[in-house]
């Protein structure tokens, strides 16, 4: 058991920092996408793999938790979790970090051609009043995405996005026949982990998730259902296509009016897809598949997400 002074308050004392807000909301999708029960106890090391950063960032996050009220903090014993979502009545979360904002601010502000091709650093910390180090952060995340690089010398530019509506159908029709083939393909192997891990997921979401994920967590929880599915096909090509068309539609899926009704939807039919494969009907899931992703196709490319 992780001893109390891996919880002190060294680096969280006081008001809490961009870093540690950051880190916080990380943790708390983590939280809510596990399902994580509460009374679960959350201890630096198992954070670090997840999250991705020391444990003194951590550290300073699962305080600022705490100060929130998610987070319970048991003298000896560490952080255990007490809540996952805001309190009732509050107009905002005050929780989600501000890179965070600024981050869909700025693929905003991208997908309406409000940025050119390519920015530079002091071009973005004047437009957004931000300073460097909160601007790196951002700039490391779209970076990792896939939609943003460094350039040789100065300044960064963005890579080709979906940016119309053309574009966005294009994708999906490519998505409607590509990933019903991977589970046709003769290379095509079950693996029942995963399917279970995603069945956990989906039936999660489907019962309460639906209610109340962000937009970036569904996004998630549903590029991650096909990215699984497409890596069963056993090629790899494949399944890097499947991917790089997530990361491609990002955009447009965070622009998207968050329609709760239609994610209980989807989910219902990523349930019905899992069942069919576990029955070993791989057909009938090839089948299913495509009649979802075409009917995510006429519900979602409408011209107006790619109105000025």
């Amino acid at each position: 058991m992780e001893q109390s002074t891996e919880f002190s308050d060294r680096g969280s004392s006081g008001s809490p920092n961009a870093l540690h807000r950051e880190i916080a909301q990380r943790i708390l999708m983590h939280v809510r996408m596990e399902r994580l029960p509460i009374g679960a106890h959350l201890t630096e090391t198992s954070l670090a793999q997840v999250v991705g950063t020391s444990r003194g960032p951590i550290r300073g996050a699962l305080g600022h938790l705490a100060s929130a009220g998610y987070l319970e903090r048991r003298p000896g014993q560490g952080f255990f979790l007490a809540r996952t979502e805001p309190r009732t009545g509050k107009a905002a979360d005050t929780l989600v970090a501000d890179t965070e904002r600024l981050y869909l601010k700025l693929a905003e502000d991208r997908l309406r051609g409000r940025l050119a091709d390519s920015v530079t650093e002091a071009d973005l910390m004047r437009r957004y009043d931000i300073p460097r180090h909160t601007l790196r952060r951002i700039l490391t995340r779209i970076v990792n995405e896939g939609w943003m690089q460094r350039r040789t010398g100065h300044g960064w530019a963005f890579l080709p996005m979906i940016d119309s509506v053309e574009a966005y159908r294009e994708s999906y029709e490519l998505r409607r026949y590509l990933e019903p083939q991977g589970l046709r393909s003769p290379t095509f192997k079950l693996n029942r982990v995963v399917l279970s891990e995603q069945r956990e997921r989906q039936e999660f979401l489907h019962s309460a998730g639906y209610k109340t994920l962000g937009q970036v967590e569904l996004f998630k929880s549903n590029s991650d259902f096909h990215e699984a599915l497409a890596l069963m096909s056993g090629n790899r090509f494949l399944a890097q296509t499947v991917a790089r068309q997530n990361e491609l539609r990002r955009l447009i899926e965070y622009r998207q009016t968050l329609d709760r009704d239609r994610v209980w939807r989807q989910t219902g039919e990523h349930l019905a897809i899992i069942d069919l494969l576990e029955n070993g009907s791989l057909e009938g899931a090839a089948k299913l598949l495509e009649k979802h992703i075409g009917g995510a196709l006429k519900e979602k490319a409408r011209p107006e997400l790619f109105g000025s």
